[in-house]
């Protein structure tokens, strides 16, 4: 039989000896009372861009959903299966939240994948050239800038990745429908991971900027 990982185990009682003890109340509170977010996070599975961590957030305060290269689809209710699509429909009508973020970071693999137009492992999966081909003809423009570096390409797809992403969720009804009313407010962002810097995107313009202290 399999043994379940120990430095889950040692991280889990690291957990209960420390942060658990500091929010006990919140996290019963949380439990009987369920949970209110006023945040929902698209954030890539990258083990080194973890939104909570990124963000400072404490429990229930971002309703995170996770997928490669943190791409939202187009609105396509077809009877399959679409996990982030139903992540997004539960933040919205369920929960309420008024902000939607979309969050790419650096050296993103999926994105590396959609560059190499087929030339990786990766692709040759069952899903994810599959998932990464939502990013189609974008993905080979910025492949074939050849006026840019290798990695100028990876980070300008990384963050049209965003946009489009932000332009997908708007193809979802009821979400359009919530923007207009000033309900909901939709964000990009992008986060370097060699130098933790977060860049935001200006809702106007597309472009993505360090943004002010406050």
């Amino acid at each position: 039989m399999n043994k379940f990982p120990t430095k889950l185990l040692n991280g889990y009682r690291e957990f209960m000896d420390g942060r658990f003890i500091e929010e006990r109340e919140k996290i019963r509170d949380l439990a009987s009372k369920g949970q209110t977010p006023s945040t929902m996070i698209i954030a890539c599975c990258d083990s080194r861009a973890a939104p909570e961590m990124i963000f400072s957030a404490h429990p229930g305060e971002l309703f995170v959903v996770r997928n490669v290269a943190n791409l939202v689809p187009e609105y396509a209710p077809d009877g399959r299966h679409h996990s982030t699509s139903a992540a997004i429909e539960f933040a919205v009508k369920g929960l309420g939240v008024s902000n939607i973020v979309v969050m790419g970071h650096g050296r993103c693999g999926g994105i590396a994948a959609a560059l190499s137009g087929g030339d990786t492992k990766l692709d040759e999966g069952d899903f994810i050239g599959k998932w990464m081909s939502q990013l189609g003809p974008v993905a080979e423009q910025v492949a074939a800038a050849g006026i840019m570096t290798d990695g100028e390409r990876q980070t300008a797809l990384e963050r049209v990745g965003v946009r489009q992403s932000i332009n997908n969720l708007k193809s979802f009804p009821y979400i359009g429908e919530l923007v207009e009313q000033g309900a909901l407010s939709l964000h990009g962002a992008w986060f370097d991971i060699s130098t933790a810097e977060l860049w935001v995107m200006d809702g106007e313009t597309g472009d993505f900027m360090r943004p002010e202290a406050s």
